[in-house]
């Protein structure tokens, strides 16, 4: 059953076990409330009368919105003014809807569960979508086993440098005329002056 109830200015469609974020109602945290401005009432589709219907809720607690900020500036007149405002509301949670309560979810269906999770074989498959099954096995690990991979000897000054990875450049590098009288680098060895 089901029913739409107005609190604070606003509704709210509401079932029994529902909790609910409402304006701040008087009372604190294990109180019983009764709303009683029920617009609307039902059970799957079909409506019920609402004549003397009443919601009972419990109060779960009471707490505050996030904070709002609120900024005002107006412009050449050096005029700003910064606000927070955290507006309080009541988390409720809806017991009945008239006579009828909330109904326990059945024990027995939880257990048949991890049964079938046992009884699963080790493979792992991923529903992508209804038709398409995919399955996963685990990537193996990019890092080399052994430190010697991991770390390769450093170059040393008198051999020839590497080609870099999939490229083959036997000839070595020539200075170009454009290079040739370029200023050094920052920090870097300056040339000696001309005699």
């Amino acid at each position: 059953m089901f029913a739409v109830i107005r609190t604070g200015g606003k509704q709210y469609r509401v079932h029994p076990g529902d909790k609910i974020v409402v304006e701040k109602l008087d009372g604190s945290a294990g109180d019983k409330v009764t709303l009683g401005d029920v617009l609307l009432a039902g059970d799957g589709g079909n409506l019920k009368s609402t004549d003397g219907l009443t919601v009972a809720a419990e109060i779960i607690a009471q707490a505050k919105a996030d904070k709002v900020t609120v900024f005002k500036k107006r412009r050449r007149h050096n005029y700003r003014r910064k606000k927070g405002h955290r507006q309080q509301h009541t988390i409720l949670k809806i017991v009945a809807i008239g006579d009828q309560k909330e109904q326990k979810k059945s024990a027995p269906k939880a257990e048949a569960a991890p049964a079938k999770a046992a009884a699963a074989p080790a493979k792992t498959t991923t529903k992508v979508s209804d038709q398409a099954v995919v399955e996963a096995k685990p990537t193996e690990n990019p890092a080399p086993d052994n430190e010697a991979q991991a770390n390769p000897p450093a170059e040393s000054a008198d051999a020839p440098p590497r080609a870099a990875k999939g490229k083959t450049n036997d000839k070595p590098t020539a200075k170009t005329p454009s290079t040739e009288n370029a200023a050094p680098a920052k920090g870097g060895a300056k040339k000696a002056p001309k005699k």
